[in-house]
């Protein structure tokens, strides 16, 4: 009888530690909308002077607000802390950072256990700047800092593919001296070396030459040729970075899913190692 009332108690106690976790996930809000554990939200965020500043460039008119897309894994719980993927698309096609973050990069992230977060306008931008995707994203991410307490600590990284990587590349150190804890930029179809010049342009610090960087490399890409995205690699390391990663798939200018599942996996595992 003790055994069974034992087994019982513990029972409940499991269940009630359960619905805590799911009652504190049912009711996170991002931008007022609710979050439940798993889903995709998408809502319009305010833009700050200083983003209305960066999105103005090249002559472009801000609008009233900016559009963030969250999702967030099943085990969602905004109390605990979450690795944020932070998705830059191309220009091409006037992709939005928010139809990549979907399209390739949303099944990937999820299932490492990663939030992905995207800023975009309603619509695309006259004059795509990289300014306009930078004022963007850190609407978002201020949207996501406002409606999680203690998100701004949460670590992130920065993802792009083909001209998405370019706009990472340059904007992460950006990023970090907005504020951001940026532990890994993932680059896929790359030909320039967009992150150098970022470190030249914003100097986030001798630190940033330390952040994980994983080039995923298709050797049948004829838009961003193996040999560039090595030329890319070689240029970064001679600017400092000092852990710079290449792994090659033998197809062409596409995302490969599993890298970006051992990216994400890599930057976890190189937190607080140096």
């Amino acid at each position: 009888m003790a055994k069974t009332s034992h087994a019982f108690v513990a029972t409940m106690l499991l269940f009630g530690v359960i619905s805590t976790a799911a009652e504190k996930a049912s009711a996170a809000t991002f931008a007022g909308v609710r979050v439940t554990a798993g889903s995709t939200v998408r809502v319009d965020v305010p833009l700050s002077d200083l983003e209305r500043s960066y999105v103005s460039e090249g002559g472009n008119v801000p609008p009233a607000r900016a559009v963030a897309v969250l999702a967030v894994p099943a085990a969602f719980d905004p109390v605990k802390t979450w690795p944020v993927l932070v998705v830059f698309s191309t220009s091409d096609f006037k992709r939005q950072n928010r139809d990549d973050l979907v399209n390739f990069y949303r099944e990937a992230g999820l299932a490492q256990g990663w939030v992905l977060i995207a800023g975009d306008g309603p619509e695309p931008a006259r004059h795509d700047s990289s300014g306009w995707r930078a004022g963007m994203t850190l609407a978002a991410l201020d949207a996501m800092h406002r409606s999680f307490p203690g998100s701004d600590k949460w670590p992130i990284a920065c993802a792009g593919f083909s001209g998405g990587a370019k706009r990472a590349g340059l904007l992460a150190p950006l990023l970090l001296l907005a504020g951001n804890r940026v532990i890994g930029v993932f680059l896929t179809g790359v030909n320039e070396d967009t992150l150098s010049d970022g470190f030249r342009t914003y100097k986030p610090g001798g630190n940033f030459l330390r952040t994980p960087v994983f080039l995923s490399t298709g050797a049948a890409d004829k838009i961003a040729q193996p040999q560039q995205q090595n030329e890319v690699k070689l240029s970064m390391q001679k600017t400092g970075f000092g852990r710079v990663r290449q792994e090659t798939f033998p197809t062409g200018h596409v995302v490969k899913r599993t890298h970006i599942e051992e990216a994400l996996r890599w930057f976890r595992e190189s937190q607080g190692a140096g």
